[in-house]
């Protein structure tokens, strides 16, 4: 995929919330500018143009960052600590999709600059409908700095 054209950058372990958070944003006609990375190492690999994604040009960033928090290799938390931290990457909008209501988790995540933090409902339908609003809101509604 061309990077200059990522406008969400999807980051999820989970094969099945991962295929549903795809299918909902195609729904919404969101998901034509889409990649969907599996841990928190790629991504960081692909929002800092490093490793697999060297030849990235790291000014393409994309519009938002849905990140969930229990991955391997590196965790959610770490990823949006990284991005926040970057003078180039910390306007980045970013929203944690979660299944963890742990408030420690919370807590750290707004602290750390969060824009969003979604706790995954349980059925599709609902999951669905929170995915959407998500992405038309952020990509569609929200005007992003430069």
């Amino acid at each position: 995929m061309n990077d200059e054209k990522v406008e969400i950058l999807l980051v999820e372990d989970n094969p099945h919330d991962a295929e549903m958070t795809i299918r909902s944003l195609k729904k919404v006609n969101l998901a034509n500018r889409l990649i969907h990375l599996k841990d928190g190492e790629q991504a960081l690999d692909f929002i800092f143009a490093k490793g697999m994604f060297a030849d990235r040009q790291i000014e393409n960033k994309p519009k938002i960052v849905l990140l969930d928090i229990k991955m391997p290799k590196v965790d959610g938390i770490e990823v949006l600590r990284q991005i926040k931290l970057n003078d180039t990457t910390k306007t980045i909008p970013v929203v944690i999709m979660t299944s963890s209501k742990e408030e420690q988790d919370i807590i750290i995540s707004y602290d750390l600059g969060v824009n969003s933090y979604v706790v995954k409902p349980v059925d599709f339908e609902s999951f669905a409908k929170a995915v959407s609003q998500l992405g038309l809101y952020w990509l569609i509604t929200n005007q992003a700095a430069g």
